[in-house]
């Protein structure tokens, strides 16, 4: 199917879909439902269903420009596991999908700094409610970390963020474990990921 001029592209989902194709691949067990939040352009979700043959990927986005997007992205490169995508805010409470569905994984990649805090509250507590007991919460991005000292060019990034908007910013690893933690989510571990960004993982009790 020809490739359609809805389907967007960032450089940066770009470079980074492989290394995070790969950490899905050794955390996940090989089949199971996952749901994205915020999927933007919709390559990751192409990307990664493609690889995560056994999974069921379901992509939600609040753009309706994303959602576009991440239709073309499945026509180009389609695969079984990827569902069409839903139209998710995060802050919307409950979130709207089938009230008896449930996930064994929800990713949520980049979102965190380009948004209020109070949607990483609500990206926790949505988590907690639609993951099976035991399913896991990944997160990507750039994060700050106690105790150890900040990359260069997220100390950059994150000034750029809170010029654009003073509710962004590069988010403190500590604060989200507190917010997941108040959600009834386990913190497990973190994979240091390139270009200083890191892949955080949660379990739901």
């Amino acid at each position: 199917m020809p490739f359609t001029s809805q389907a967007q592209t960032s450089p940066a989902a770009e470079r980074n879909k492989g290394p995070i194709l790969a950490a899905l691949q050794q955390l996940l067990p090989p089949a199971g439902r996952l749901l994205e939040i915020a999927a933007g352009t919709g390559q990751h979700a192409a990307h990664c269903a493609a690889g995560l043959t056994g999974w069921q990927w379901q992509p939600t986005d609040p753009s309706a420009g994303a959602l576009a997007s991440i239709n073309a992205w499945a026509q180009q490169q389609p695969s079984p596991g990827l569902l069409p995508p839903l139209q998710l805010d995060v802050l919307q409470q409950p979130w709207p999908l089938p009230p008896h569905q449930r996930f064994d994984a929800v990713y949520c990649a980049n979102m965190l700094h380009i948004a209020p805090w109070a949607c990483c509250t609500a990206l926790m507590e949505g988590a907690a409610q639609w993951l099976v007991p035991g399913g896991l919460l990944l997160t990507y991005g750039p994060y700050f970390v106690d105790g150890e000292a900040p990359s260069p060019g997220n100390t950059a990034f994150d000034a750029d963020l809170q010029a654009r908007n003073p509710a962004w910013g590069v988010r403190w690893l500590h604060a989200v474990q507190a917010e997941a933690a108040a959600a009834g989510l386990q913190w497990l571990q973190r994979l240091d990921m390139p270009a200083n960004n890191l892949l955080l993982v949660f379990r739901r009790a």
